[in-house]
């Protein structure tokens, strides 16, 4: 009787540790999320597990290029992944399939051949302002992404993290970087 007491005590104490461990980590650092749908294709592909880091924006604003998981703005149950395009105080033009980014009195055509193949053509006729705490977003797959061509500015309370790095398929697995424009 006193080792079969013994042994649960001794499960119990590790679980306890456990979940003083993991909880923290899961809810405040770092958090699992699926990738469902084709809006990030080429990059990241339905199904693909990844890890968003939930500490950096706490120490630094997000930076263009970062492909980050948010809360969808008309609908904040949902969970969305896009690429970040445009920063506070920006102003993100779409013209003849060219993003231009007006930024301290220059003109800036974005080059994004680190991601997307020549082909890719990013449709739309716009010109926005971005507000401090207003991103500009879109996925990779411009064809069937719904990003802040369709709905809007993200804001910035709406960003959960970056995607830090791809867990599964395991022959993918790597750690996410930005871009360098």
């Amino acid at each position: 009787m006193r080792s079969a007491l013994s042994f649960v005590w001794e499960t119990a104490k590790i679980a306890i540790i456990a979940l003083v461990i993991v909880v923290p980590i899961r809810y405040f650092l770092f958090q699992p999320f699926f990738v469902k749908g084709q809006s990030m294709e080429p990059s990241f592909e339905n199904g693909d597990y990844l890890i968003v880091d939930e500490i950096t924006y706490r120490l630094r604003p997000p930076q263009r290029g970062e492909v980050i998981v948010f809360k969808y703005p008309n609908d904040t149950s949902q969970r969305y992944i896009k690429r970040i395009i445009g920063l506070p105080g920006e102003t993100v033009g779409i013209k003849d399939g060219k993003i231009i980014i007006f930024s301290q009195g220059r003109e800036q055509v974005l080059k994004e051949s680190d991601y997307l193949s020549q082909s890719v053509y990013t449709a739309g006729s716009i010109i926005t302002t971005l507000n401090k705490n207003e991103y500009f977003v879109l996925g990779d797959n411009r064809f069937v992404s719904s990003d802040s061509r369709r709905w809007g500015i993200l804001p910035r309370n709406d960003i959960i993290g970056r995607v830090l790095l791809r867990a599964w398929p395991f022959s993918a697995l790597s750690m996410i970087e930005a871009p360098a424009y």
